[in-house]
């Protein structure tokens, strides 16, 4: 689900505000990848935000790509999912959400489910260490990788279908 202009400044708001209260500078380049990650809800690989970014940006470096999203991801402004076909995804939106993740294509979808939120944490996990957050991921083929025949199964002639993103 891509998030509505109002989200987008809302969370790039939060990050300017968070870059300043760290002491961190408020660069153009960090500031195009941050709007890059928030502005959708595709849950971008750190290659793909390179290329996007590049075409705003020709100088950009890959390097540059990959420290800021790790940087953001520090400091809690974007998540990461994965690794998702070998490839870390990262994810703008910093409000508790989950995901369904189809393992064919590598499509990430958002869903928001209170229930999930405060799920108790079970003995075993508490024992593990301390929870902070709680992150549900709904794993199988989305709608695009299993098309149905009106009765929940699986059409026939899915065979040389592409992946999409």
């Amino acid at each position: 689900m891509e998030p509505s202009k109002e989200e987008v400044k809302a969370r790039t708001d939060r990050f300017a505000q968070a870059l300043r209260d760290s002491g961190t500078r408020l660069t153009h380049q960090r500031v195009v990848i941050f709007q890059e990650v928030a502005k959708t809800g595709e849950h971008p690989d750190a290659d793909t935000v390179f290329r996007r970014v590049r075409k705003r940006m020709p100088s950009i470096s890959l390097d540059t790509v990959y420290r800021t999203l790790w940087m953001l991801n520090d400091m809690g402004l974007i998540s990461t999912l994965g690794p998702q076909r070998g490839r870390v995804r990262f994810d703008g939106n910093a409000s508790p959400h989950h995901h369904f993740v189809c393992t064919d294509c590598g499509f990430v979808g958002d869903f928001y489910y209170e229930e999930f939120d405060g799920l108790e944490v079970p003995a075993e996990v508490d024992r593990m260490g301390d929870v902070a957050t709680t992150h549900v991921q709904f794993r199988g083929l989305c709608s695009r990788c299993w098309p149905r025949d009106g009765k929940g199964r699986m059409s026939q002639g899915n065979e040389g279908r592409k992946p999409h993103e």
